[in-house]
């Protein structure tokens, strides 16, 4: 096991195979998802949810007769 981390650290790669490599650890890391949420912008917690009565539309739609 040693042997084959020298061996893995004395590898010599590109800078293009480095951040590709840096950024396959991190996605693995925190989640594909997760990863996709931060590059596009999208907030984590900007979904809203509703609890308790008259939350949802129980017997019927919200909408007015």
């Amino acid at each position: 096991m040693n042997q084959h981390m020298g061996n893995l650290m004395n590898k010599e790669i590109s800078r293009k195979e480095f951040l590709g490599l840096s950024g396959l650890a991190v996605a693995s890391i925190f989640g594909f998802g997760t990863v996709i949420k931060l590059l596009t912008g999208k907030s984590l917690h900007n979904q809203t949810f509703s609890a308790g009565y008259g939350s949802s539309a129980y017997g019927g739609s919200k909408e007015s007769h």
